[in-house]
This record gives C-alpha cells, sequence and structure tokens, in this order.
C-alpha cells in the first residue's frame, strides 16, 4: 500500500480458530474485517473484529463463552517532520502487527460483570449450590419465609 496512491484501499479477511494474545487473553473464532486506506497523512485501518472468550459468570461462576465485537479505526502515520504526535507510525518494512490494536479493543469490549445468561440465578448463599442446576433446602426455607 505505500507505493499506491492516495485513495487506494485494501480489504483483508481474518479466521483465526485459536490465538492468545500477549499470554493472557484466549480468544478462539476470531473474526474479522480490516479496510485499509491510503490517504496523505499514512494508512489508515478501518476494522472489526468479533470473537469467543472463555468467561465466568459472576453469578455462578461457571466457565462459558463470551462473544466479544469491536470496531476500530487507527491512522498509521508516516514518518515526517510533522508527524511526531501519532501513537502509531507505518513500520519501516509496511507490515503492520495488528495484535496489539486486537488485544486493546477485546479487552476494552469485555463485560464488566459476566453473566453467562441475564436470568442466572447464581448461588446459594448459604451453602453454595448452584441454583441453575438444582435447588438447595435454603432456598426452600427462604421461600416459605
Amino acid at each position: 500500500m505505500l507505493n499506491e496512491p492516495t485513495g487506494s484501499h485494501r480489504d483483508l479477511n481474518f479466521g483465526v480458530d485459536e490465538i492468545t494474545l500477549y499470554s493472557e487473553l484466549e480468544l478462539s473464532h476470531l473474526k474479522g474485517q480490516v479496510r485499509i486506506n491510503r490517504t496523505p497523512q499514512g494508512l489508515l485501518l478501518e476494522a472489526e473484529f468479533q470473537a469467543l472468550v472463555v468467561g465466568q459468570c459472576g453469578r455462578c461462576l461457571e466457565d462459558y463463552q463470551q462473544p466479544l465485537e469491536t470496531e476500530f479505526k487507527e491512522l498509521f502515520a508516516y514518518h515526517t517532520r510533522h508527524t511526531r504526535d501519532s501513537e502509531f507510525f507505518v513500520p519501516e518494512d509496511g507490515h503492520i502487527n495488528l495484535s496489539p490494536l486486537v488485544y486493546q479493543n477485546m479487552i476494552l469490549a469485555m463485560p464488566i460483570k459476566m453473566l453467562c445468561r441475564p436470568e442466572c440465578k447464581g448461588l446459594c448463599i448459604i451453602c453454595g449450590t448452584n441454583l441453575n442446576q438444582s435447588a438447595c433446602e435454603h432456598q426452600k426455607s427462604v421461600a416459605e419465609n
């Protein structure tokens, strides 16, 4: 893209069964599309990604597959005397590593409170029984009172 005229673009599709980013974020079924636009200032990336991450429900503590979706735009500026403020620059070899951007945006896409489903009943506060799977004697006595 570096030798293409301004206004040129290229669309890239991604699909990865499993990937670990920065040895802590394990994603599965990662899919995405990136459009790279050649601008006078640099390369503008417009991206959309979807993936699954194993989450732990905040109520019942069971693991489940949490879908994540993110969209972002980022300008990778050309190295010039006027682009000192840019966070990202077009690398010398022209290869842009998307891992940091995908990692940051997927982390931001994670819900603050993960729930396996909105109607999750959680755990009994006395014995710890998963109330989605069975009732316990403590819940029966609470219901009677």
